[in-house]
C-alpha cells in the first residue's frame, strides 16, 4: 500500500472520530499490513505539512497512545466570531408545540406541558432551553417543587414579535387546564400560520 493510500486512509479515521481521536491500535486494526513505522512516517509528514502550510485550517496533534484532528490555534478567533452567530435551524413541531404552551399558560410546569400535548417534552424542552426561547422562571408549590417555565426575549425576537401580545388570540376551548392537544389545534393552526409569514 502506498503512503499516499495510508494517509488518505488515516485522515479519513481521523476524521470520523472527531474529539476522541485516534488510537494507534485501532489503526493498526484497520491496516494490520502496514508496520507501526509506516503509520508513524505518514502521520509524521501529516503534522510537519499540515503545520507549516496556511492552507490547512487543521493539524494533527498527539493523544495518549494516539493521535487527533484539531483545527490551529491561530483559527481561534475565528472560531469565537462563528460559536457566537446565531443558529438558525428551524424548530421541530414537537418544540414548536411546547413553545406556544409556554407562551400561552406561562409559568408552566412540564408536567402540564406533558398533559396538554399527551406526549413527553423532555427532549424538546431541552431544545428550546439550548436555543436560549424558554428558561426557568421558578418552582410550583406542593410536593416536588416542579420547575416552571416561560419564554424569554429571545423567543419575541426569533418570531419577529414586539411582545406577547402580538400572538394570536387563543381559542376559548385550549385556555382549559386539563384539556389534551386536539383543543389546542386551532391556536396551533395559526400560530404556524403567523411564524410562517415572517
Amino acid at each position: 500500500m502506498t503512503p499516499e493510500k495510508i494517509h488518505s486512509i488515516i485522515e479519513g479515521l481521523l476524521y470520523l472520530t472527531g474529539e476522541e481521536g485516534l488510537l494507534l491500535d485501532q489503526i493498526r486494526k484497520v491496516l494490520p499490513e502496514c508496520s507501526v513505522q509506516e503509520i508513524h512516517n505518514v502521520i509524521g509528514r501529516m503534522k510537519s505539512e499540515w503545520n507549516a502550510d496556511e492552507r490547512h485550517g487543521l493539524m494533527v496533534t498527539d493523544i495518549p497512545g494516539g493521535y487527533r484532528l484539531t483545527t490551529k490555534p491561530s483559527l481561534a478567533p475565528y472560531a469565537e466570531k462563528f460559536a457566537a452567530i446565531p443558529k438558525s435551524s428551524p424548530l421541530s413541531q414537537a418544540s414548536l408545540e411546547t413553545v406556544a404552551i409556554i407562551a400561552y399558560k406561562q409559568p408552566v410546569s412540564r408536567i402540564t406541558i406533558d398533559e396538554i400535548r399527551g406526549v413527553k417534552s423532555e427532549r424538546a424542552l431541552q431544545t428550546l432551553m439550548v436555543k436560549g426561547l424558554i428558561k426557568e422562571v421558578g418552582r410550583a408549590e406542593g410536593a416536588g417543587r416542579a420547575i416552571l417555565y416561560g419564554v424569554t426575549p429571545v423567543f419575541l425576537d426569533y418570531f419577529g414579535l414586539h411582545s406577547l401580545d402580538d400572538m394570536p388570540p387563543l381559542a376559548d376551548a385550549a385556555k382549559e387546564p386539563n384539556r389534551q392537544l386536539d383543543a389546542y389545534d386551532l391556536f396551533y393552526d395559526q400560530y404556524k400560520e403567523t411564524i410562517k409569514n415572517l
